[in-house]
């Protein structure tokens, strides 16, 4: 996978945002996602390591879309100059949890796993008592058990975080 292939593409889309320009250069586009989708395939297998259930997963499945809904936004420009993906156990769909890549020019670019709950009301909830749960039977030695002590020292991290580094509220410790 070439990365300066991928991001060269993205810059000249961010730069040319108009449907002339990216019908004239659809054959980097096809280049450029090509080396997406082999980073993605790379992305799952190391994953795998730790989550087997996303290895049935094929890149291709993963991705979406450049174009934008347009309709009701104040941002008429046709294309998101990013390429973008989800992995879980289901493929891109946002429930469950899963990991999320999204390759953007001016270091915009982002790798995170989550759950995307904005949709599902309870989620936040799910997720805690499930982490609760794995590691009250698993003992100390659980690795959720980790990902709660972690929360503490998040906090105080948490000042020294750019914005866009920042999640807009701390998760509760439930008792």
């Amino acid at each position: 996978m070439n990365m300066s292939v991928i991001l060269q593409y993205l810059t000249q889309l961010y730069e040319n945002n108009n449907r002339e320009w990216y019908h004239a250069n659809k054959a980097e586009y096809k280049k450029a996602n090509a080396e997406f989708e082999a980073l993605i395939q790379a992305l799952i297998l190391r994953i795998g390591e730790f989550d087997p259930s996303v290895l049935h997963n094929v890149p291709q499945t993963l991705t979406f879309k450049l174009n934008r809904d347009t309709r009701f936004s104040h941002d008429k420009s046709p294309y998101n100059p990013a390429f973008r993906a989800h992995i879980s156990s289901m493929g891109k769909l946002p429930i469950p949890v899963g990991y999320y890549l999204m390759i953007k020019p001016k270091d915009q670019s982002f790798l995170g796993g989550g759950l995307f709950a904005d949709m599902f009301k309870d989620a936040t909830t799910m997720v805690r008592d499930y982490i609760v749960q794995r590691t009250e039977r698993n003992g100390n030695r659980s690795p959720m058990l980790q990902i709660l002590k972690s929360i503490s020292p998040y906090r105080e991290q948490r000042s020294k975080m750019s914005l866009p580094d920042m999640t807009k509220s701390i998760p509760r410790q439930r008792v």
